[in-house]
């Protein structure tokens, strides 16, 4: 009895732990993701632009192609490759449980299924996917899967990394 009650508890606490980080509407702090970037690298307006048939869900951070990509956070890859909009893209999924996606990148450097630093080199930037004919760039998004899907808009998470005395 006393090994059921225990397991019980044990259960309701991480249940009620995992649903706090789940269903958090904080974005995780970041680091800048493209190396050498600076606030006019990228729309301030750009999250949620109308795009052909939907909304931009993320910024675009224009660089010189083969510009270094760096992992905004700590986490776990989860995937790697070519997608059709995106073309070479990498997932990470944070700590927090929120998704970070990193596409059109002309190389990617790290293998899914392993873990990264905040500030580790990921890919380099490039112009693959839908973005063949534009400027190279990273298209930079946040997202959460649980309970239901959510985009976080970066631009303010980038504005304080970048300048934090504005934001403390």
């Amino acid at each position: 009895m006393a090994k059921i009650l225990f397991i019980s508890l044990f259960l309701i606490i991480v249940i009620s732990v995992v649903s706090a980080i789940c269903l958090s509407d904080k974005p995780p702090s970041i680091l800048m993701p493209v190396k050498g970037a600076s606030r006019s690298s990228y729309d301030q307006k750009s999250f949620g632009a109308p795009r052909q048939g939907h909304t931009h869900k993320g910024v675009d951070i224009f660089a010189k192609k083969g510009t270094d990509v760096l992992s905004a956070t700590s986490g776990l890859v989860i995937f790697t490759g070519y997608l059709s909009l995106g073309g070479k893209a990498v997932t990470i999924i944070s700590p927090d449980l929120k998704f970070l996606y990193y596409a059109h990148l002309d190389t990617i450097i790290i293998s899914k299924i392993s873990w990264v630093s905040a500030g580790q080199l990921i890919g380099k930037v490039g112009n693959t996917g839908n973005a063949k004919k534009t400027p190279s760039h990273l298209h930079f998004s946040i997202s959460r899967a649980i309970p239901y899907k959510k985009y976080f808009d970066p631009v303010p998470l980038l504005n304080e990394y970048l300048d934090p005395k504005l934001y403390y």
